[in-house]
């Protein structure tokens, strides 16, 4: 009899708590498989139409607009999230200047526009490197595996490119990659975010790791369907009987389905766990507790990596006044004074940067620059150890505490026009003006009614962000909830499947 209420307990709390999560289960597999393949689905956009207000463009948020390159032609190209566009009436009117780039709008995302002293036209995309060249962009071919392109600098006449994780130099029609030697404060580990995050992905373990989560993902939309029919067809089975028909091919497949749901779950319970733990450290609250920790590399994954620079790199900056090259990672600001024929040191004090890393890497006088994140904007002047909040124009004053790792205002870029006006991209409330109250150009149709990326819409979806329509601000709570709901599931399951293994076992002897 205890046996029997055992299992009839964990048949219910097994049951229940997987109908109300099923759903969304289905959406964390199918979305977490596409952000896995980001490059394979680039094409793929949604109209935003489609999407609610929080979705869609108002007044240049959610970094439409990264910065602005004024050319010697009296052109200037503003460009981010939603390309590059073409002003020749400074800043009033706009038209498309995405010529040559690929379809699709992840394609079309520029994180920096270059124009030499040479006359020559960059463009540093998601996805590669473009020159401007016959009226249209031209893809360049680089040296390294990783083309996220983030940033530019030029010393005389050599360009820089900045990757994620290399800096590579023009060098006539070919590049060669700079060496960065490790920081001199590099402890040759690896942040804890970073590694739940390729842990998560499967990154770490490269494309067959991919794969395999791509597998697990399967595996949980499997487990959700064989459990919805578990649900759902023995009624029908007993409704088909009552009328009189013949159910055996639904018991049969009824017993089959039943066979195999148990069957992954038992066999891959420790990879579903596994998947589900760092899946829910890579959101708040959870992520505040360990945004700032590190641990050993992994040996043998693609966290053991060489480069100690390995996918930290954000904005580079080259200050001729000093003859400096400043390096922003998402972890810290470093410098060189021999274009790092030395070890990088880092600044000892510095403005707040968001994990995510810098948007924003101004020179804004000698010694002075503009440090902007999703920590804020701030004025910087590392000589003299001073740091003011460039919105407020008050003192910079750090406080400990914890919270969102996200200020009141996230900063996704920022530009000086012609008339040296200086505007503000908030990735939330758009452009904002921080020398008169003009404002800024109202954002055009045509770029107001730019799709938003399949793989976009996906992470909105797994990180719990589009369910803030149904939970409001408590949405914040989402992934830690499911997250636990999840594991309950599948310990459950696994102890139900167990001990129904155990009792038949028991009377067959």
């Amino acid at each position: 009899m205890a046996k029997s209420k055992t299992i009839q307990f964990l048949k219910k709390y097994h049951k229940w708590p997987s109908l109300v999560l099923t759903l969304f289960i289905i959406l964390f597999s199918i979305s977490g498989i596409i952000m896995n393949h980001r490059a394979l689905f680039s094409f793929c956009e949604v109209n935003r139409k489609y999407l609610g207000s929080e979705y869609q463009y108002k007044n240049w948020n959610k970094a439409a607009v990264k910065s602005v390159v004024h050319l010697n032609n009296e052109t200037s190209l503003i460009y981010g999230n939603i390309g590059v566009w073409q002003s020749t009436d400074s800043l009033k009117s706009f038209t498309d200047f995405n010529i040559g780039l690929p379809e699709g709008v992840d394609n079309r995302k520029v994180e920096k526009i270059i124009e030499t002293q040479k006359g020559e036209l960059f463009a540093g995309t998601l996805f590669g490197l473009y020159q401007y060249q016959n009226k249209e962009w031209n893809k360049l071919e680089l040296p390294v595996k990783e083309e996220r392109i983030v940033d530019f600098m030029e010393i005389g006449e050599g360009l820089y490119i900045l990757t994620r994780s290399n800096l590579l130099k023009k060098v006539d029609d070919t590049f060669e990659t700079v060496n960065i030697p490790a920081s001199t404060d590099y402890d040759g580990k690896a942040s804890l975010f970073k590694t739940l995050w390729e842990i998560h992905s499967g990154e770490a373990f490269g494309i067959l790791g991919k794969l395999f989560v791509d597998f697990i993902g399967l595996i949980f939309l499997f487990l959700c369907f064989s459990g919805l029919v578990y649900f759902f067809f023995p009624d029908w089975i007993k409704r088909v009987k009552k009328r009189g028909g013949v159910a055996k091919r639904k018991i049969s497949f009824l017993k089959f389905n039943l066979k195999w749901h148990n069957h992954f779950g038992n066999w891959l319970i420790i990879f579903l766990i596994l998947t589900t733990l760092t899946g829910m450290f890579l959101r708040p609250p959870l992520l505040i507790a360990i945004a700032h920790s590190r641990v050993d590399k992994i040996p043998f994954t693609h966290l053991d990596n060489p480069n100690p620079w390995y996918d930290q790199l954000r904005r580079v900056l080259y200050d001729e006044d000093l003859n400096r090259v400043m390096l922003a990672t998402n972890e810290g600001i470093y410098y060189s004074d021999n274009l790092f024929e030395t070890a990088p040191e880092r600044f000892e004090h510095q403005p707040p940067v968001s994990i995510m890393g810098v948007n924003v890497l101004e020179k804004a006088g000698e010694d002075q620059y503009l440090v902007g994140s999703f920590s804020g904007i701030f004025y910087w002047m590392p000589e003299k150890n001073m740091i003011f909040d460039y919105i407020t124009k008050r003192p910079h004053v750090p406080v400990r505490r914890m919270g969102p790792p996200i200020a009141a205002h996230p900063i996704a870029g920022y530009l000086k026009d012609k008339e040296g006006r200086e505007i503000l991209f908030d990735y939330n409330l758009g452009a904002g003006n921080l020398s008169d109250d003009t404002g800024f150009v109202s954002m055009p149709a045509e770029i107001q009614e730019s799709p938003m990326s399949l793989w976009n819409l996906c992470l909105e979806i797994h990180t719990g962000r589009i369910y803030q329509y149904i939970f409001g601000k408590m949405y914040i709570l989402f992934i830690p909830i499911a997250g636990l709901t999840i594991l309950w599931i599948l310990i459950v399951g696994y102890l139900l499947f167990r001990k129904q293994r155990k009792v038949k076992t028991s009377k067959t002897k």
